[in-house]
This record gives structure tokens, C-alpha cells and sequence, in this order.
């Protein structure tokens, strides 16, 4: 393997730690051209099978290596990438109307570049394979590219050498929530969701950075401050522990990627409890963790607390699930995608 850098400078990779920040997109299209020259090169010089652009997986800068493939011939693979369409407004209820007025105008931008986007739809239609990094996206390739895109989430997961633990029958239900404390985790769901439920032994493990006095304040309003317990940030480490002791991971949020917490939590044999959406509707399957669909905030506490009702009463069911996280971890592993990605790579060189 051979590596070729292009660095950018100490003040724009700290501006690029913050996401969200348009600027980003301005610099970062600056890289891939310069990339783009130095790809050039290499295929000057050397004998180059497959052009793969591999980006941080937002569909919104498809970087340059399709053109490289245009005039040179050499097939094009592009992905993961994640292509979601637009936020679900209706889960900003009681947001700022900063925040509804900003993702308002991202759908709308979003929408905009992905049937109008030049660059898009060029990197689109030059290659060969075309990842999704979620179903979501596969979807939105389908409407408004009309290709067809092959799902692979853009995370794997790790063979987990953690040992199955039993499944208290009674006295004890953790539900572990991990996760920054904005918009898009949903811990209000989480909260309300608990304050459905009449036991007194569920305990709500909240794990994140932000801003937790809101929170804390719903808690003491729902009357559940008593069930919950807030760890703030800690270590990756004191996560896996947490995950360890745990007997279900609730994931609420809408917004996503494929969340690398979402595999540790099957890594480490933990049901997982979430929405059918982005990259976790495809990590958990129904062998490792119920899933409900979008909808809206009432609709989904109600959901959401009729399955934690469920497991809470049929530890047995919970205790399969975590026995089934076994398979999945191996279904889901970095091995298997390379597996699936080198696959590819022949049918696209030798036709296999």
C-alpha cells in the first residue's frame, strides 16, 4: 500500500472539527482538487485498476475522481454515502426557531442538490458501483439520481470477546442512553418515554456531552428524576462498562449516519431499542433489537414505552436477543465488508 498526503492547514482542520459549519464545504471542495491533481499522477505513472472515492460520507462534495475516470477510462466506485433527503421536522417539537428555521432550509438545500447538484449527478452516473450508507439513501439515490446503489453501511463492528451475561428476571432494568444532548438524539423521547412506564426498579442511564439542565428539568417534571442517572462524558472505556451492565440500549435519535455506538452496543451483547431509520434501521434487525417506525413524538413515546414494557416483562425474549448479538457481530464485521468490497472490485476488472 502507498500512501499520498494532502494536508490542509492547523486553522482549517480546527475549523472543520466544527460540524455544521458551511465553510467546510468551500475548503473541502479546495482539497479534492488539488487531490484530484495528485490522483492524476499516480495514474500517469502507474497502472491504476479502480478509482475509489472515499469520503467522509455526506453525498454534498463528491469530490473530483469521477472526472480522472472520464478521461481516463479507469472504472469508478464511489462510497458509502449517505443521502438522506431531508430531517423529519415533525420531531423538533419545541425547538428554538433557530433550529427549525436552519433544518428547514437544509431540506429545502438538500432536496435542491440532490436533483439539481451538477457534480452529484455526474459522480453518480460515472460509476461503476455506487455504496449507500444507509437504506435512507438508497431510497434518495433511486428518486432523485434513478440509479440503483448497493447498501453498505460506512462502520463495522468487532468481534467481541465480552462474555454473555444473564438476564436479571426481576429487581433491576438499566436502559442505557448514549449521546450529545441536542436535537437530534431525541433524549426528550427517552425521558418521556420512562415517564409512561410504572416501575419503580428502571433505571435511565444517560450518558453525553451538552447541555443537561433542560433535561434535568423534564425529568423532575415527568417525575422520574428519581429513575435516571446522569454520567455526563466519560471514558470510551466506562461506555463499554456501562453497555456491560446494561439490559437494553435506547437509541433515539432521527438523524444519522450508521452511529458506531449502535454496533458497540451489539459488540458488547446489548439489545438494542430504536428508530427504523438511517444506518441503525440497518444494523439492528429483529434478531438483536425492536425497532418502530417514524412518526411523530407522541406516537413514538407510546411505541417506545410499549416495547420497553414488553422486554421489562419477558426477560427471556431479552435474553435471546443478546445471545443473537453473537451472528450479527459477525455479519457486521470490517472483515466482511472487505469481503463484499473486493467482490466488487473483480466484477467490476474481470468480470466475475
Amino acid at each position: 500500500m502507498h500512501f499520498y498526503y494532502n494536508p490542509v492547514s492547523d486553522k482549517v482542520r480546527r475549523m472543520c472539527w466544527n460540524q455544521g459549519d458551511w465553510r467546510f464545504y468551500w475548503y473541502y471542495r479546495k482539497w479534492q482538487r488539488k487531490t484530484y491533481h495528485i490522483a492524476a499522477e499516480i495514474c500517469r505513472i502507474h497502472k491504476v485498476d479502480i478509482l475509489h472515492q472515499l469520503n467522509m460520507i455526506g453525498f454534498r462534495e463528491p469530490g473530483y475522481l469521477w472526472e480522472l475516470s472520464e478521461k481516463t477510462g479507469i472504472p469508478f466506485v464511489w462510497g458509502p454515502v449517505d443521502a438522506k433527503d431531508t430531517f423529519p421536522m415533525a420531531y423538533l417539537k419545541g425547538a428554538s426557531l433557530k433550529t427549525r428555521a436552519f433544518l428547514m432550509l437544509k431540506n429545502t438545500i438538500t432536496r435542491w442538490q440532490l436533483k439539481h447538484g451538477i457534480r452529484i449527478r455526474k459522480a453518480a452516473n460515472s460509476a461503476k458501483v455506487v455504496l449507500s450508507a444507509s437504506s435512507n439513501s438508497v431510497r434518495s439515490f433511486k428518486k432523485y439520481l434513478h440509479i440503483d446503489s448497493l447498501l453498505m453501511n460506512e462502520t463495522g463492528c468487532s468481534m467481541s470477546e465480552v462474555m454473555l451475561r444473564d438476564i436479571p428476571k426481576e429487581n433491576k432494568f438499566d436502559i442505557l442512553w448514549v449521546g450529545k444532548t441536542d436535537y437530534r438524539k431525541q433524549l426528550v423521547l427517552a425521558l418521556r418515554s420512562i415517564a409512561l412506564l410504572d416501575y419503580s426498579d428502571i433505571r435511565l442511564h444517560i450518558v453525553g456531552g451538552g447541555d443537561e439542565v433542560p433535561f434535568r428539568r423534564m425529568a423532575e417534571s415527568l417525575g422520574i428524576m428519581n429513575l435516571c442517572v446522569w454520567h455526563g462524558v466519560v471514558s470510551h472505556n466506562e461506555v463499554q462498562r456501562l453497555m456491560q451492565q446494561a439490559n437494553l440500549f435506547f437509541f433515539t435519535s432521527v438523524a444519522e449516519g450508521t452511529p458506531h455506538v449502535v454496533l458497540e452496543a451489539i459488540a458488547n451483547h446489548l439489545p438494542v431499542l430504536c428508530f427504523d431509520t438511517c444506518g441503525q434501521g440497518d444494523v439492528v434487525n429483529e434478531k438483536v433489537g425492536i425497532k418502530i417506525a417514524l412518526s411523530n413524538p407522541e406516537q413514538s413515546v407510546e411505541d417506545f414505552a410499549r416495547q420497553i414494557g414488553y422486554l421489562y416483562g419477558n426477560r427471556e425474549v431479552l435474553k435471546q436477543l443478546s445471545l443473537n448479538c453473537r451472528e450479527r457481530q459477525l455479519e457486521l464485521t470490517w472483515e466482511r465488508k472487505v469481503e463484499t468490497m473486493v467482490k466488487y472490485y473483480k466484477q467490476i476488472v474481470i468480470g466475475e
